[in-house]
């Protein structure tokens, strides 16, 4: 460098100079002085070898006024040193964003609301300018509820919270809606300090729903649910409320956490049950209107305020599996009777059915056991047949009452569901509502009155007429008793070739030996051959024996003799 010469020198130094004010001031902001105004454009001297040019306009209001001079110092961001013309190239715009930038990240490190003004919407919210700085305002952060036209808030100055700032990409996110909330929280807790349980005020509703309406009590809702509107039943608050209307209500609950309140109506009012088991005595028959079916019954007002039950089982004395909604419809009025008040509970159960007369006690008066009765095979079971009797009601004959003689399981296969039969009534239990019915008590029990008097008992004698003739034997009807009965072929006879059925007629009367009655199981079994086998011992117990001198045809002949009276 000593070689070089004083004018080289200079000009290092001076390049030198040039580099490093470049590098200071390109992207920062720095302070500079206004020596012209020209036109729309103002002069400015930053400290450079250059000076730089810059929009009036983009000093805003200060060069629309006049109040910007000659002289007067300005804060500029420098972009470029200098540009191809041999000037800087400044903005004011950037410095006073660069500016706001600083101002805003220390409120938001603070947790301080800032300023701005809602100027333009774009896709999906709103730009804020926070004094020079654009920031996004998303359209669900604009209010606490939605908000259909943002037009009268836009252009008007009023506070934001910053959510999120990013200076990397230049992002900034604010919302209104929590200074909102803020603000409400605020007045909502004021106002609740002067609210107590058991207060009452007025208010107005501000809007209804299915399950109550939001009475407005001057700046915080309170919920009057449907059930505290009033005593009786309001199936849709709108029956008794309207958005606007002014109403009188007290404060149920309050809770200080979450500043919910609960407000009642029907609190204002006398309870409709003090008093109630005196006013409704049980047993006592009341009418009232039907508000309310469903599957388990159905709800009757029989005064404002005050609802009963009918339970399913209540409403029909022989319905038993139907739906409330096919015996009674709403808004219908219908008389009931008292069958229970819980005042702590506060039910009433009420009985529809008791205001008519007990079919089954209606049926016992008219029908005493033993009367016959006459109807329609309703129903065949595994234990018997259901039939339908006057009075809506049904009687049961079981298996055991449908034929003296022949089994259940066999006789009800002649019966069919549909079929008009008669019968005997057996007994009536009112209290389990059940007729007993019998079929076969309409006919004479044969064997039952021959074993009560005893002409069957075993080993007696009875006279048959044959009915029929078969290989196995021949099939009998007991003269004096009218009972059938069977004789097996190996019954027709002593002498084994006298044990054909064919030697005998259909009405021939023949004599025979009752050898088995079984009085459970009603079966009867009779022998010719055990006959001739008795008379024989007897003949030879009378007559004596061969060894006697007497033939055996002599002392059958004589027994014979003596019976038929020869």
């Amino acid at each position: 460098m000593s070689d070089m010469n004083p004018s080289m020198e200079d000009f290092a130094a001076l390049l030198e100079q040039s580099f490093e004010e470049r590098d200071t001031a390109e992207g920062s902001v720095v302070k500079g002085t206004i020596t012209a105004i020209e036109k729309d454009m103002a002069i400015v001297d930053v400290g450079l070898k250059v000076e730089g040019r810059i929009a009036l306009k983009e000093f805003g209001a200060k060069a629309k006024d006049g109040s910007l001079n000659v002289g007067d110092t300005v804060e500029v961001y420098v972009e470029r040193v200098e540009n191809a013309l041999g000037e800087a190239v400044l903005s004011r715009e950037k410095a006073r964003r660069e500016e706001s930038w600083v101002k805003l990240e220390a409120k938001f490190e603070a947790g301080e609301r800032v300023e701005g003004v809602i100027f333009n919407q774009v896709k999906g919210g709103f730009t804020v300018d926070l004094d020079g700085a654009v920031a996004f305002l998303p359209r669900s952060q604009v209010d606490i509820r939605p908000v259909r036209d943002v037009t009268p808030l836009m252009h008007n100055p009023q506070p934001f919270e910053i959510l999120k700032m990013d200076k990397r990409r230049g992002n900034i996110v604010v919302s209104r809606r929590t200074v909102l909330e803020e603000s409400r929280a605020e007045q909502r807790s004021e106002i609740v300090q002067n609210l107590e349980e058991g207060q009452t005020v007025e208010g107005v509703v501000k809007n209804i729903t299915d399950y109550g309406a939001f009475v407005d009590l001057g700046g915080i809702d309170g919920l009057l649910h449907v059930t505290d509107m009033a005593w009786r039943r309001v199936n849709h608050p709108s029956e008794i409320l309207s958005i606007g209307q002014t109403v009188k209500v007290q404060i149920i609950r309050i809770n200080q956490e979450t500043h919910r309140i609960s407000l009642g109506m029907k609190q204002l009012q006398a309870d409709p049950w003090d008093g109630i088991g005196a006013n409704y005595p049980v047993g006592k028959k009341i009418k009232g209107t039907v508000t309310n079916i469903t599957d388990y019954g159905a709800f009757v007002e029989i005064e404002p305020g005050i609802e009963g039950l009918i339970h399913v089982s209540e409403m029909s004395w022989t319905k038993k599996n139907v739906h409330p909604g096919k015996i009674l419809s709403t808004s219908q009025e219908v008389e009931v009777v008292v069958l229970e008040v819980d005042p702590q509970k506060r039910r009433i159960s009420l009985g529809l059915k008791q205001t008519l007369e007990n079919p089954w006690e209606a049926f016992a008066h008219t029908h005493p056991t033993g009367a016959v009765v006459e109807g329609e095979v309703k129903n065949k079971t595994e234990f018997g047949l259901f039939i339908g009797l006057d009075g809506d009601v049904d009687g049961m004959v079981h298996l055991s009452d449908l034929d003296w003689n022949m089994p259940g399981e066999q006789a009800i296969e002649n019966y069919n569901k549909g079929d008009m039969v008669q019968a005997v009534v057996l007994d009536v239990d009112v209290d389990k509502e059940r007729i007993s019915l019998g079929i076969k008590q309409l006919g004479r029990d044969k064997i039952g009155e021959a074993a009560a008097s005893g002409d069957l008992r075993k080993n007696a004698v009875v006279t048959a007429e044959v009915t029929a003739v078969t290989d196995g034997g021949l099939e009998v009807r007991l003269v004096d008793h009218d009972i059938d009965t069977f004789i097996r072929r190996s019954d027709l006879s002593r002498d084994r070739d006298e044990q054909r059925p064919e030697r005998f007629a259909v009405g021939q009367k023949v004599d025979a030996r009752v050898t088995q009655f079984d009085k459970k199981t009603r079966r009867i079994q009779i022998s010719i051959k055990a006959l001739e086998i008795a008379e024989e011992k007897e003949a030879v117990a009378q007559f004596g024996s061969t060894d006697a001198g007497a033939s055996l045809g002599d002392i059958l002949g004589a027994a014979l003799k003596n019976r038929d009276g020869n």
